[in-house]
């Protein structure tokens, strides 16, 4: 990945940006226009840039990721503070401006910019992330960071004022989402402080919060993708029923039995994939649930490919399901018993289940050979 040009200078300055040369910061700002489209909105207040390091609790030994610098409020702070800092920045015009407020100082030489898009990029080791995080990679960058082969000691990172209440949420919360028990099973999640619209520039159309994100060690012992393939079931429609959400939508059941056809064929057991019955059963008779289904996915999260599915469906009338074969009248009978009998959570809805009961629940599904991954 390129990294910005540095010059170095026999002469360093010990000189204080925000002290000696205020006129100059808000020069540079204005050199061009913050492109709000890529989420810049450059935090101008020293206050809470002092606030924000102050509340991390940097090493002097410390190397830390700065993602999304802008020109560089933030990262003159935190070169104050620590060994060095990897600032990473999508913006070319943001580099240069970056790499030149450094330039000719004591702390040239240790800042490296990388430029590229922090999602994409292979990060090299850090131990502390900071950022004031473009809103279009919230999401993307929390599980980058918690998915590291060598995850970071802490995170404090600014976001959007709703998406960092969604990470803090608690069972029953509104807010409460597949987001909340991600970020919560592989990490300490905290929330510091607010941030008003007005320490930006320009200001965002919304209020913002930084959130401590502090990852768990050791992880915890299950796979990701099995994780977050229970949780995309369980919380795309997080106010209905759990049996409606697993028996009440044929496009889950029938990638339940795809998956369940995959690990018998990896474990070597045979399958009976003779008719159970000769009749098509209506997706809501025939023991599916009974209940008028709205598929309207909760917090703006993304649609999974079944519900995608589902919903084409339903748009060309087609709610009939294939006639049932023995294997997937085999995996029905799996996932009602261990909704109903193994973990009694049938009738428990998503919103109000704590991470315990969907730990239950996979652990449950896995015995009896159902996958979500």
């Amino acid at each position: 990945m390129p990294k910005s040009a540095k010059k170095k200078s026999k002469h360093g300055s010990t000189s204080q940006p925000y002290t000696a040369k205020p006129a100059s910061s808000a020069a540079t700002n204005a050199i061009f226009k913050m492109n709000t489209d890529l989420g810049q909105h450059v935090l101008k207040n020293p206050g809470i840039a002092s606030a924000i390091i102050e509340k991390t609790s940097l090493k002097q030994s410390d190397t830390v990721l700065e993602v999304g610098p802008g020109t560089g409020n933030l990262t003159v702070r935190i070169l104050e503070t620590v060994k060095r800092c990897i600032a990473v920045e999508y913006d070319a015009r943001m580099a240069a401006e970056l790499t030149k407020r450094v330039q000719g100082t004591a702390m040239q030489n240790r800042l490296d910019v990388m430029l590229g898009d922090v999602i994409k990029v292979d990060l090299p080791r850090f131990d502390v992330c900071i950022s004031n995080t473009p809103y279009q990679i919230s999401s993307p960058l929390v599980f980058k960071l918690l998915s590291l082969p060598t995850p970071p000691r802490t995170c404090m990172l600014m976001f959007q004022r709703e998406f960092a209440l969604r990470l803090v949420a608690r069972p029953g919360d509104k807010l409460y989402s597949r987001l909340s028990v991600n970020a919560q099973m592989w990490a300490k999640v905290e929330h510091v402080m607010k941030v008003g619209k007005g320490n930006f520039r320009p200001p965002p159309q919304v209020e913002s919060s930084v959130v401590r994100l502090t990852p768990k060690h050791p992880r915890p012992a299950l796979s990701y993708e099995e994780w977050d393939g229970l949780l995309r079931v369980c919380f795309v429609r997080k106010n209905k029923t759990l049996r409606a959400s697993f028996i009440g939508l044929g496009t889950v059941m029938e990638m339940l039995e795809r998956n369940y056809r995959t690990f018998c064929a990896q474990t070597g057991v045979v399958l009976d994939d003779g008719p159970v019955e000769e009749m098509e059963v209506d997706e809501e008779e025939g023991g599916f649930v009974k209940e008028v289904m709205d598929l309207d996915v909760e917090d703006g999260e993304d649609v999974p490919e079944f519900i995608k599915e589902e919903q084409k469906r339903r748009k060309q009338g087609k709610t009939k399901r294939k006639k049932r074969g023995k294997v997937a009248e085999s995996v029905y009978e799996k996932v009602r018993r261990v909704l109903e009998d193994e973990t009694k959570l049938a009738e428990q809805r998503a919103r109000m289940c704590e991470e315990g009961d969907f730990l239950r629940l996979l652990y449950a599904f896995n015995q009896e050979g159902i996958h979500f991954a």
